[in-house]
């Protein structure tokens, strides 16, 4: 056992990690008021992206091929070999290496992910401790992983089996002989493997009976290991379970037939079957079993701790099962958020119509639970375990936990214009200019401050309010002998002068100036206060609780303080963001979507549009010539849709093999865009000419991609009279 940052108990066991009923991913509540001051961009919506120890699933959830469950966070593998993480990423599990190699299969362990790229070699990231994201040196010709908690398992294609990582069990022993593996598998500290002929291997910890394996061992087809159990398929459908049984996770409903897959968990096992349906045994403190409708069309299902993921015959996911590190509470759709609000353990976003939608975290007290009705709301602040929205009539709604009396508003509650959620209490901003402040009184609570504020921020224990000269005020704090939470986060530095906007981090202040600069005041134990250079053009601020995060005006977003979650952690590319907020260990920002659709035509092509893929790079004037690469991928009909985070108008750069490049320019995304790309550029030089006639000439009578310019399957005569009929274009 050992303590993780902020003093839980973490039980360890490999590929999963079993939490105690206090544990929480941000356990220091990081409040930070989203600040559209000065950009321009402000009055958009967007998407809601997180990184640092929590990470958020960008863009939709279609378009996948594979699905992995880590103790906590989810892995996706998409069509063109991309991958997207989300859930807890406190090793940087979920955060990918830029640029992202192409990848042709997934595994997800404890705290760190694998992958096989297409040139089969393995790739990791994440946890390194026991060197279980150190692949061998003769990384070569692998076929399949599979990442336990603390070691890695990879398939070579010739059926040998190799191991790296923690060896505490002997989990990484493979026995001989080591030959003729057809698929592996990594539990907590054992390994399993399924040979060619049906029959089933197992090696390391045996504490449970997890590796003894029962007869006939033989007409197996798919194995899989839970935290200390293992989990087989028969070739008949039936499914087999050998290990620990604490929670019934060994027991196979009735009737055990028909099965197609089958996956374990920690103390959950999941089977799919033949007819796309779930069945979930064992363990259901967290949801982990409760199939979502409607429970058909599955093609694959894995496992994690305490939720489970499913792909479905269209190529999305679906989640259940634990919410607290957001490994399944995946937002869908994730659009049109205008605000965000992060707290101690639980995250709310604001949306365009005025609807409240939980992000992730924690539900013990209430605080995710949105009161009806869930609408009119302009405004929203999140605390240690309650919430508080602003409606647009001026009245505040609070949820959550009430143990300080935070959750109730003093009357009247009437003319509130902002609203900040301290850690155990709740500080609302009148429309005269006063504040008023209820719950714990470590920031003079109950009390109401007559000034002329025109914004508030709060702390953990401090309170921040900014005057409509542009001086900031703080008060509160604590420091009571043992308990020492005053670090000078109330001293405001001189001169106390032109700020415009403040935001309260845990033992810090962080304010921001009219010409654009930030100061910082507070503890600084982790160089939360050290603005980096230049110190300029910021536009919005947040604070966290080691760190400090600004929002500059060519929307992009620096981060300065605890090296877990700035910089080198951040979702790429780091552009086109709206708005910022940040809670204890990560960070939020809203990127603005836009969406282009339209009708692709391509010229003298007899074959299906869906077949071409075109290459688009967009320009936005707004970004200073911020530029961001789509692959456009056409339906049967030429039509056509992609998403953007840049900022109209656009001048767009298409192109596709054997057809000329096209450019547009002054592109707005309101409006349809119908393109006809010009066929016969053979050689691909961006001009018609005779040089893509000696190309036709070269692959005459055969089916070469780039000279079967109609799309018919052979290079002939039809293709000459393509290149004839446009001969002298030149692309764009």
């Amino acid at each position: 056992m050992s303590s993780d940052w902020h003093g839980n108990i973490l039980v360890r066991t490999s590929g999963h990690v079993k939490r105690n009923a206090v544990m929480r991913s941000c356990t220091y509540i990081m409040i930070a008021l989203l600040l559209f001051t000065g950009y321009s961009a402000g009055a958009h919506a967007g998407t809601i992206e997180a990184w640092g120890r929590q990470r958020l699933l960008p863009g939709d959830l279609s378009g996948f091929t594979a699905v992995a469950a880590g103790a906590a966070h989810t892995a996706g593998l998409k069509q063109d070999g991309t991958v997207s993480c989300w859930g807890d990423n406190s090793d940087g599990q979920c955060t990918l290496p830029t640029p992202s190699p192409v990848f042709q299969a997934i595994s997800a362990g404890g705290y760190h992910t694998v992958g096989i790229k297409r040139d089969s070699t393995v790739y990791c990231w994440g946890r390194n401790d026991y060197g279980q994201c150190t692949p061998p040196v003769l990384n070569i010709d692998f076929k399949a992983v599979a990442a336990g908690s603390e070691h890695t398992i990879g398939l070579k294609n010739n059926g040998t089996v190799v191991c790296w990582g923690r060896n505490y069990y002997g989990d990484t022993n493979v026995p001989a002989p080591n030959s003729n593996f057809g698929s592996v598998s990594a539990g907590d500290y054992h390994s399993v493997g399924l040979k060619q002929d049906g029959s089933i291997v197992c090696w390391g910890d045996n504490s449970y009976g997890q590796c003894d394996i029962p007869l006939p061992n033989q007409d197996f087809v798919a194995i899989d290991a839970g935290a200390n159990y293992t989990v087989g398929l028969k070739r008949d459908g039936s499914v087999v379970c050998w290990g620990e049984n604490d929670d019934a996770q060994c027991d196979v409903p009735s009737p055990n037939a028909d099965f197609a897959s089958v996956t374990a968990g920690r103390y959950q096992t999941v089977g799919l079957k033949r007819d796309g349906s779930l069945v979930v045994w064992g363990d259901n403190s967290d949801g982990q079993a409760d199939i979502p409708t409607p429970n058909y069309d599955f093609t694959a299902i894995v496992a994690g701790d305490y939720h489970t993921a499913g792909l479905k015959k269209d190529g999305t996911v679906v989640c259940w099962g634990y919410r607290g590190d957001a490994a399944c509470n995946v937002i869908q759709p994730n659009e049109d958020f205008t605000k965000v609000a992060v707290g101690d353990s639980h995250a709310i976003g604001l949306k365009s119509d005025g609807s409240l939608v939980p992000l992730y975290g924690w539900n013990y007290s209430g605080e995710s639970t949105i009161p009806a009705p869930n609408q009119g709301f302009i405004d929203v602040s999140a605390g240690q375990d309650h919430s508080v929205g602003l409606k647009q009539n001026g009245t505040l709604v609070c949820w959550g936990s009430n143990a300080n009396n935070m959750s109730t508003v003093p009357a009247p509650n009437a003319d509130f214009k902002a609203v900040a959620a301290g850690y155990i209490n709740t500080i609302g901003l009148k429309k005269n200019g006063n504040i008023v402040i209820w719950g714990e009184n470590y920031s003079s609570s109950g009390t109401v401050i007559s000034q002329v504020f025109t914004a508030i921020a709060a702390g953990a224990y401090h309170t921040v309010g900014l005057k409509s000269d542009g001086s900031v005020q703080c008060w509160g704090g604590l420091d009571k002998g043992w308990l020492k939470r005053d670090f000078g986060q109330c001293i405001v530095p001189a001169p106390n002068q032109n700020f415009k906007a403040v935001a309260g981090g845990y033992l810090h202040t962080v304010g921001l100036k009219n010409d654009g600069s930030v100061v910082c005041w507070g503890n600084n134990d982790n160089g939360q206060l050290n603005v980096p250079s230049p110190n300029s053009h910021f536009v919005a601020v947040a604070a966290g609780y080691g760190h400090s995060v600004g929002l500059k005006d060519d929307g992009t977003v620096v981060s300065w303080g605890n090296g877990d979650v700035v910089q080198d952690n951040m979702v790429a590319p780091n552009r086109g963001f709206l708005a910022i907020a940040a809670c204890g260990l990560h960070t939020i920002a809203i990127r603005p979507t836009y969406q282009l659709t339209g009708l692709m035509q391509f010229g003298d092509f007899k074959g299906d549009p869906a077949t071409r893929q075109v290459t688009s790079t967009l320009s936005s004037s707004s970004y200073f010539g911020a530029t961001q690469d789509i692959n456009i991928h056409p339906g049967s009909d030429g039509q056509y849709s992609f998403t953007t985070y840049l900022l109209p108008p656009y001048a767009i750069r298409m192109s596709s093999p054997h057809f000329l490049t096209l450019k547009v320019n002054d592109v707005d995304p309101a409006q349809s865009l119908n393109l006809s790309l010009v066929n016969g550029d053979a050689d691909g030089d961006g001009q018609i000419n005779l040089f893509d006639i000696v190309v036709l000439d070269a692959h005459f009578g055969s089916a070469d991609g780039m000279a079967d310019l109609d799309g018919d399957g052979s290079v002939n005569l039809f293709d000459y009279v393509v290149i004839d009929q446009n001969f002298g274009a030149k692309g764009n």
